[in-house]
């Protein structure tokens, strides 16, 4: 198992590791029976580039591909280390105070959808009325300051697991729960922009 948080070009580091992982565990590709991947909200290039990376093995080997929503994961890495009985909101970082969130119940129902929010100190205000909700993952730190009800508590230092992904995945792998290997696409959720660079005079 190998899992990095180091800041370095995503396409060059995964394929670093994906030949350290074979390496390591003197295993071949041919042995695979699936690969799966997280499949976002996230950073458009960062997915664009896993899941095209996935896709093009699961064609090579001919296996399924398995996607794990990236909020689910970190709502069940949390649930899984936790007795708490409380609703878990898992926030990815968007840009300025706008986050992607999926609000869910401590059986992992969802409750409110993924969405893209602009927080402020009325976020979640009805369902912090009737629940203790959790926050965490790294879109949560800039929350802590603005959303202050008692029932908000705070977890940081989550970030998505490569153990636990392979947990989920193993679990979909064997109920069938596999993608369309052909039209399967990231989850972006927001449309790419690309800025216009300031002109100069």
């Amino acid at each position: 198992m190998e899992e990095s948080v180091t800041v370095q070009s995503t396409a060059s580091l995964l394929a670093v590791l994906i030949d350290k992982l074979f390496s390591d565990s003197k295993t071949e590709k041919k042995e695979l029976s699936g690969v799966v991947v997280a499949s976002g909200p996230g950073s458009y290039t960062g997915l664009r580039i896993g899941v095209a990376t996935a896709k093009g093995i699961c064609y090579a080997l001919n296996i399924p591909l398995i996607s794990v929503n990236t909020l689910y994961l970190l709502a069940y890495q949390v649930k899984k280390n936790s007795n708490s009985d409380s609703f878990l909101c898992p926030m990815l970082d968007a840009r300025r105070m706008e986050v992607y969130c999926t609000l869910f119940d401590p059986s992992l129902n969802v409750v409110e959808p993924t969405q893209a929010l602009v927080v402020n100190e009325k976020s979640f205000a009805d369902q912090l009325d009737r629940n203790t909700i959790l926050f965490f993952g790294e879109g949560s730190d800039k929350c802590e300051s603005i959303i202050k009800h008692t029932n908000a508590q705070f977890i940081t230092g989550v970030r998505p697991s490569a153990a636990a992904l392979g947990e989920i995945g193993f679990h979909k792998f064997a109920t069938l729960e596999i993608e369309d290997l052909e039209h399967f696409e990231p989850f972006y959720l927001k449309d790419f922009v690309v800025k216009k660079p300031n002109s100069v005079s």
